[in-house]
């Protein structure tokens, strides 16, 4: 598979993922948490499937295009495992992350420490999307719509 084929592959699994959360969270309470804002691509979609949520975006700087940004108060600068932690017991209804940089050997350093960062900023009942497995005893596996291939984006329930 090329690469622009697999970036298409994961772009639709993300949205596909993100837009199953908003109808499965229309009855439950909570602000959104976007862990790596990037280019802002992601944070666009999540505000116009939750446009009366707060969304908390943390990311190392701010680079994302002008109509894409969170407002200066929605957005923590830093690195997002420290500064993640930090807000854990917020009571998120979602935490999306798409952190994965490709290496190997930094992908998988991710892994044994995100799980710990994104199951405590959710609330009981709470979702998380992942680009990255998660494996933490409050997470629960969802299966995943017909349209996203397994082993392609991950998707939880907090317990």
């Amino acid at each position: 598979m090329s690469r622009l084929d697999s970036f298409i592959r994961r772009m639709s699994a993300q949205r596909d993922l993100l837009d199953e959360a908003a109808r499965r969270l229309a009855e439950i309470d909570g602000p959104v948490v976007e862990l790596g804002l990037g280019n802002g691509r992601t944070f666009d979609h999540l505000r116009a499937l939750f446009p009366q949520r707060r969304i908390l975006v943390f990311d190392r700087k701010m680079s994302a295009f002008a109509a894409s940004r969170p407002a200066p108060e929605d957005f923590v600068e830093g690195e997002i495992r420290e500064r993640a932690a930090a807000f854990a017991g917020i009571g998120a209804a979602l935490v999306h992350c798409d952190i994965a940089t490709g290496y190997a050997e930094v992908d998988d350093a991710t892994i044994a420490w995100l799980a710990g960062v994104v199951a405590p900023l959710l609330r009981p009942g709470g979702l998380a999307v992942s680009g990255m497995p998660l494996e933490h005893d409050e997470l629960e596996t969802l299966s995943l719509p017909p349209s996203v291939a397994e082993g392609r984006y991950f998707f939880y329930r907090r317990r």
